[in-house]
């Protein structure tokens, strides 16, 4: 059985109950995508279960431990082979960051990989241990069929990616650290889906609420979807909605075959 033509859609919500109230319903009716991968949900699936999805999505949950902090859902018209939770590694798995579902050709994972924050506090932890077990997660995977995944990823990989590289070289997000280990993914046998179809600057996914950034589009772009390279054949087309409002992150999405 093959798993077919698929359209698939990642966004950052910066909190589920909020977009909801911003037409979250309406743009997954107007999409029709066959998923919808949401990252930074902030709540339990308790706490939305009064909501009346479209009816053709089956939800799956894996929220943080904390309440009101990260997590991340898949909600999906075609039914999965199989849905995991997390990396499989308790250092890592308390704050909702990861599913994975695997279909009959290949394996589709939504992440919310953890933010160095203001400081770089957590730039070690990001860059030392998060990164290199999230490889390890995709390369496991890898071993048996290849893998798209998709999410708020916490980086501009090239100065094309922001609006402003110079000014923020060593803020959270665009430190050389960041960089370097998301160049050492693609490396690792990847692509950057939305690349293959855009060199250009001026793409942005996330802008600040601060100083109207939006409207002048002054931005970064961190939510991506990546493939594995053996995919490349199968990828046709990919994008960016700045479009959609309700958080301030766009949704991205990719058609597979």
């Amino acid at each position: 059985m093959s798993t077919g033509r698929m359209k698939l859609i990642s966004w950052n919500v910066n909190g589920l109950r909020s977009v909801l109230r911003k037409g979250l319903r309406e743009t997954m009716e107007a999409a029709k995508a066959d998923v919808f991968c949401l990252q930074e949900i902030k709540c339990h699936p308790g706490d939305v279960q009064d909501e009346r999805w479209p009816l053709d999505y089956a939800p799956v949950w894996n929220p943080a431990q904390k309440r009101g902090y990260d997590g991340t859902a898949m909600f999906l018209r075609r039914k999965p082979l199989r849905v995991t939770y997390g990396l499989g590694a308790a250092a890592h798995d308390t704050e909702g960051r990861v599913i994975a579902a695997e279909f009959p050709d290949w394996w589709l994972v939504t992440v919310y990989t953890p933010n160095s924050q203001r400081g770089l506090t957590r730039l070690k932890y990001r860059v030392q241990e998060w990164d290199p077990a999230f490889l390890r997660f995709l390369r496991k995977l890898e071993k048996t069929k290849p893998v798209v995944f998709c999410g708020d990823l916490n980086v501009a990989h090239t100065e094309l990616d922001l609006t402003n590289p110079k000014t923020n070289r060593r803020n959270a997000g665009f430190t050389d650290e960041e960089r370097q280990s998301f160049s050492g993914l693609l490396a690792a046998g990847f692509l950057d889906t939305f690349r293959e179809f855009e060199k250009n600057g001026g793409h942005y996914t996330w802008w600040s609420q601060m100083s109207d950034c939006r409207a002048r589009n002054i931005g970064w772009r961190v939510d991506y979807f990546v493939i594995s390279a053996a995919l490349r054949p199968r990828l046709q087309r990919a994008w960016i909605a700045p479009e959609i409002a309700g958080s301030d992150h766009c949704p991205v999405g990719i058609e597979i075959d």
